[in-house]
């Protein structure tokens, strides 16, 4: 990690190093030759220079603490702080004079036009200064908010993922139980399906996104396990983009839509009914969608108005923190009979090996 004492010091004598050296190439080019008195003259100008704008750095962040007020108050305060510097600095110039040992002429350095050229060269390099320095104090302000986002982020989508793996494992086992007693061998099987998708979520569980055909395969399986339960009242049907293995997705989005589908649609009607999962890209975006038969319905809790439960919340939730508005989600009756559930994913390219 980079001191940030350190780089401060170090940009303000490197800074004020090469103001220095700048003012002697430029006098030595203009004038033909240079002394040493006038090379130590610049040097202790450069000095008092770094001198005032540590002051006014002082005056910034600790004294004042001007640093922390909005911007329409910090910017008047700055720049009459800036030509009140100028003024400092070309007041104090006369010491640079006497300690290097260079001629000093009194009626020169308070001749009117004198004292405007000097003041304004002071003024445009104290402002310099201060604009340099505020970009560099914004910057790393903003890199810090952005790692405190971040951290927030991981941590919401962490509580996220924690709700939605109990959740899934026991509507999974409420399956399997149902068939235990009825049909021993049918429920074996469920058990192998069931131990496939849990070998599949743990593998994804520590990362923020993973393949899309992984995700696909635990659909695959969740289906197979829900076909032995609701035998020929289910029937699912594929529709798979063969670019659709080039994205990334959010780990169990797309199981837990489909297992919405089915608990919400396909498990309330007498004849059972279909699930279709569809994916397609358009615009370098994923589109996956699912359309079970049913009914989408409002419901009430305690007199409010919700639609959908935890799986639908946590979907949208999910989205909008690993995307924000690059992606999508709807659900909505697609006619008397279907329901479309559709979301829309951006491309990614973070690796879903990230830990």
């Amino acid at each position: 990690m980079v001191n940030k004492q350190r780089l401060y010091w170090t940009l303000q004598i490197g800074g004020w190093i090469l103001y220095a050296i700048l003012q002697i190439v430029f006098f030595t080019i203009f004038s033909g030759a240079i002394n040493s008195k006038r090379i130590v003259f610049f040097l202790l100008e450069a000095l008092l220079c770094l001198l005032l704008t540590h002051l006014l750095r002082y005056l910034l962040v600790s004294r004042f603490r001007w640093m922390k007020l909005p911007l329409p108050a910090l910017i008047p305060r700055v720049l009459l702080t800036v030509v009140i510097m100028a003024l400092l600095a070309y007041a104090l110039q006369p010491l640079a004079f006497i300690i290097s040992g260079r001629e000093y002429n009194p009626e020169l350095t308070l001749n009117p036009s004198q004292i405007i050229y000097g003041w304004s060269s002071f003024t445009i390099f104290f402002f310099l200064w201060s604009v340099f320095y505020f970009a560099y104090y914004f910057v790393e302000q903003y890199n810090k908010s952005l790692k405190y986002e971040t951290s927030r982020i991981e941590i919401e989508l962490q509580n996220l993922k924690s709700q939605l793996n109990p959740h899934f494992i026991f509507n999974a086992l409420n399956s399997i139980r149902a068939l235990v007693d009825e049909n021993p061998k049918k429920s074996k099987q469920a058990i192998n399906h069931l131990s496939n998708i849990l070998r599949n979520s743990l593998a994804v569980d520590r990362i923020g996104l993973t393949k899309f055909d992984d995700e696909l395969k635990i659909v695959k399986d969740y289906l197979s396990l829900e076909t032995i339960r609701f035998e020929e009242r289910l029937k699912t049907e594929f529709d798979i983009h063969p670019d659709s293995k080039d994205f990334l997705v959010p780990p169990l989005m797309i199981q837990t839509l489909v297992e919405n589908g089915i608990k919400h649609g396909i498990a309330k009607l007498t004849e059972g009914g279909i699930v279709e999962v569809k994916t397609f890209v358009e615009q370098n975006k994923l589109h996956v969608q699912i359309r079970n038969s049913g009914q989408y319905h409002e419901y009430h809790v305690n007199g409010i108005k919700r639609k959908g439960g935890l799986g639908l919340k946590n979907t949208a939730q999910r989205l909008k923190l690993l995307y924000g508005e690059n992606a999508s989600f709807k659900i909505e009756n697609e006619n008397d009979t279907f329901v479309l559930t559709e979301i829309i994913i951006p491309h990614s390219h973070e690796s879903p090996d990230r830990r």
